[in-house]
């Protein structure tokens, strides 16, 4: 754009641009706000000077709690004044715990507070010092540089009359050109630094509202990841009252079949052996897949009973210890019973372990699941042995994930899950 150029910015601030007028009005209706507080402050010491103790603290207490109760008109018409003037959108923090005047203990330990405090009391007063020399930026090169206008109204004989030194009156007039280039710079500085302070200490805190949106994001995949696990229990289910019943009974009707049937010619037996077979494979493979998506035994029975078939199944020895007096939530039972599953394969895989320590207890909030075997060690999660995405099923609860696999064994697995989920 041609405003993004040196030329163009030159030209947007020149002192008949719309932009230079935007910016001076924008600098000077905000100075009355800025000062207002000060001027609140100073009120009492102007009309009168208190010299006992107790007129003193009256005069400094009495002001200090009128800026207090107007602090939130005031913050209101700055972010009015900043929607209006620019278009900036300044949003309120989170409501404060009661006003100034209701819970003031609880009121003057907010940061919201402390921060407009120092907006009204300290930065805006400076501002409104910019203010101030943007209009007298204004005034005095409009002055100046119209010298020749007035000279001759001036008293005879004077520096600036008309027939006055010609050259003192064309550095005036210079000095006049030079201030009115400079106001509409001015005027955007201390608007750039006005609407800087006012998103800084009149909006919610940077700070806070980083850890709001960390607080929401974490809600948010809390949210997706009991979605998934709910997900898969449906599909779970569907496929058992479903596709697992109908290949039970097509395995059933074929297995009937080839026991009874007789006087069969031999290529059509083959084919009922054949398509019972291959339904017994597809029936062991669907339980399998239903146990990989989640165990019913898990939600009607817990971790103990659905980990004792898993170490069951597995042929190597496995010495299972689960102590969960309180069942966690079904998320966390979820990944718990996965990470198990996927270790104890991995060892069965590629450790050539004899026997492994499966050990599951619940510590206040937490879920501690250890999983440690005598095999040969080695184990690395960027091998793509399974232990990368079991690290990160974990992670998506906010579960930590530690794995010692030194070359030789032994090898132990540790993971904390956070039972609160």
């Amino acid at each position: 754009m041609a405003s993004d150029t040196l030329p163009g910015r030159v030209l947007a601030r020149a002192p008949w641009s719309p932009g230079a007028w935007r910016d001076t009005a924008h600098a000077a209706s905000g100075a009355p706000l800025q000062l207002a507080g000060w001027t609140i402050m100073a009120a009492p010491w102007l009309v009168w000077t208190p010299v006992s103790t107790l007129p003193v603290t009256a005069a400094l207490l009495l002001p200090a709690l009128l800026v207090l109760v107007l602090l939130r008109p005031a913050t209101h018409a700055q972010r009015e004044r900043m929607w209006a003037m620019l278009g900036l959108d300044v949003p309120a923090p989170a409501p404060r715990p009661g006003g100034p005047l209701r819970g003031p203990l609880r009121a003057l330990r907010t940061e919201d507070l402390w921060r407009e405090v120092r907006y009204h009391l300290v930065v805006g007063p400076l501002l409104a010092c910019g203010a101030v020399g943007v209009l007298l930026a204004w005034t005095a090169g409009a002055a100046l540089a119209a010298v020749h206008a007035y000279a001759w109204a001036l008293p005879p004989g004077g520096p600036l009359a008309a027939g006055g030194h010609a050259v003192r009156l064309g550095l005036l007039t210079a000095a006049g050109a030079l201030l009115l280039l400079a106001a509409p710079w001015l005027a955007a500085g201390v608007r750039a630094l006005d609407a800087r302070a006012a998103v800084r200490l009149l909006g919610p805190d940077p700070a806070a509202a980083l850890a709001a949106r960390v607080a929401d994001l974490a809600g948010k995949r809390a949210d997706v990841v009991d979605a998934a696990d709910l997900e898969r229990r449906r599909i779970e289910r569907d496929l058992h009252d479903g596709a697992q019943q109908r290949l039970v009974s097509l395995a059933l009707n074929l297995g009937i079949a080839r026991a009874t049937l007789t006087g069969v010619p031999d290529d059509a037996m083959r084919a009922i052996v054949d398509a019972h077979e291959e339904a017994k494979e597809a029936l062991a493979e669907l339980r399998d897949l239903i146990r990989g998506l989640h165990p019913a035994v898990l939600e009607d029975r817990g971790l103990d009973a659905a980990l004792s078939g898993v170490a069951a199944r597995v042929p190597v020895k496995v010495r299972l210890a689960v102590d969960v007096p309180e069942r966690a939530s079904s998320t966390v039972e979820a990944v718990a019973y996965f990470v198990v599953s996927e270790a104890l394969t991995n060892v069965v895989r590629h450790a050539g372990a004899s026997v492994v320590d499966v050990a599951v207890r619940r510590d206040g909030a937490r879920l501690l699941v250890t999983v440690a075997d005598d095999g040969a060690g080695g184990a690395d999660p960027a091998r793509g042995t399974g232990l990368a995405g079991l690290a990160r099923r974990v992670r998506s609860v906010d579960g930590t994930f530690r794995i010692v696999s030194p070359a030789g064994g032994p090898t132990t697995l540790t993971v904390e899950l956070p039972c609160a989920l």
